[in-house]
């Protein structure tokens, strides 16, 4: 059974729209998966569509001629272009922006791995004419289209790659998902990264993994990995703009005793995170399991993002702290995951936020036995068991709507 992505919809509309629609994120996430239903689907639906996928070497040859005949070509060949691995042209953002601007309602639908060569593309020239799509690895209610039986503790052992989710054999998902490790590796850092500093840039995935949920130091990253703090900076950003590692900064009014500059990081897919680990042992056996439930949780919670929203945590010097704050409009929603967690009993964490910010809307304590809700010092506390965090950015952005 094919794997109906959610956002398949969203980009076949776009077919109205004059810019570029790019679709980037790390390997294997399934870029190219959707570039072939969408041109499938408008081809149906009566297009002209031509596709272009720059990692066959006998395409990209194409596309080795002046920019006046590659434009003729690209324009001439379809009234939908589908440009795979865009990154590989070194003047894409020239490419894109000249048939934007000729004006002849040539659509295109370009895709991208997470190289550093595309995001100088996308900066380059584009402004007002594309729409980037982060693209992500398979969510629960997307994982549970293949696997309808406990879905999430698949996804809690090995993540949702889509390539993983149709394989049967445990071994030779946990083999792809090496692969798919050594291939960002290999393909997209290596070239980015001093050949002398490649181990440490592993032990660095490692340590992230490790890590993730907890505060971490760049301070303290470095003595670990024997590298400079400043390169330890460098090699986070590379990870932030390959869509392979997410960092969420702390939330602050300026309370004297609340975290300011702190970082939290999580890696892009629970799968991967157990392949640096080597560690696929189920759900109900892991120490870790309150990790990968925050994990789980956060990547609910990246795949909504919208311009006006963001992710942050709050903690204070004493220990008191809240896993997620939802902003949106500056308006912070408190989130906390708490495993097995009695209903109606309102986390130490979270009585400390709703003190402190009393002008609070909503709360939500994520992993209770059952789904509830309650008032708290006037405020209105969510409780939902941890399959139904699917329904927390619905119930986020109707909360909002209330405020608007």
């Amino acid at each position: 059974m094919e794997i109906k992505r959610n956002i398949f919809g969203k980009l076949c509309d776009d077919r109205q729209r004059p810019e570029s629609s790019i679709l980037v994120g790390p390997r294997q996430v399934g870029k190219t998966y959707l570039l072939r239903k969408i041109e499938s689907h408008l081809r149906g639906c009566g297009d002209k569509t031509a596709f272009f996928d720059l990692e066959q070497p006998t395409v990209l040859a194409q596309f080795n001629q002046s920019d006046a005949d590659l434009l003729e070509m690209l324009s001439t060949s379809g009234e939908v272009l589908f440009i795979d691995e865009f990154h590989y042209l070194k003047n894409a953002s020239k490419l894109l922006k000249a048939l934007y601007d000729r004006g002849d309602s040539t659509k295109i639908y370009a895709s991208g791995s997470s190289a550093m060569e595309m995001h100088s593309h996308l900066k380059e020239s584009l402004a007002g004419r594309k729409y980037v799509y982060p693209i992500y690895s398979c969510g629960l209610e997307e994982i549970s289209q293949v696997i309808p039986c406990q879905p999430i503790q698949y996804l809690f052992q090995y993540g949702g790659m889509p390539g993983t989710i149709h394989e049967e054999s445990e071994t030779k998902k946990q083999q792809l998902l090496s692969d798919i490790l050594q291939s960002y590796i290999l393909k997209d850092i290596k070239s980015l990264v001093r050949e002398e500093n490649l181990r440490a840039f592993n032990h660095l995935l490692y340590l992230l993994a490790q890590s993730q949920g907890n505060l971490v130091s760049t301070d303290s990253l470095a003595r670990e990995v024997g590298l400079s703090s400043h390169t330890i900076n460098d090699y986070l950003e590379l990870l932030s703009q390959t869509y392979v590692n997410f960092p969420v900064y702390s939330y602050s009014r300026n309370f004297g005793n609340e975290l300011k500059k702190s970082k939290k990081y999580y890696l892009y897919d629970l799968g991967i995170r157990n392949a640096l680990l080597k560690n696929y042992a189920a759900f109900d056996r892991r120490r870790d399991a309150g990790t990968i439930a925050e994990s789980y949780v956060f990547l609910e919670l990246q795949r909504q993002l919208t311009p006006d929203t963001e992710i942050r945590f709050w903690r204070l010097k004493s220990g008191d702290e809240v896993d997620f704050l939802w902003i949106k409009n500056q308006v912070p929603y408190p989130i906390e995951v708490k495993l097995n967690w009695p209903t109606t009993k309102v986390p130490k964490g979270l009585q400390s936020f709703l003190r402190r910010y009393p002008d609070t809307n909503r709360a939500f304590v994520i992993g209770s036995r059952s789904q509830e809700e309650i008032d708290f010092n006037s405020i209105r506390i969510h409780f939902l068991p941890l399959e139904k965090a699917t329904e927390l950015p619905a119930l986020l952005l109707a909360c909002s709507a209330n405020l608007d």
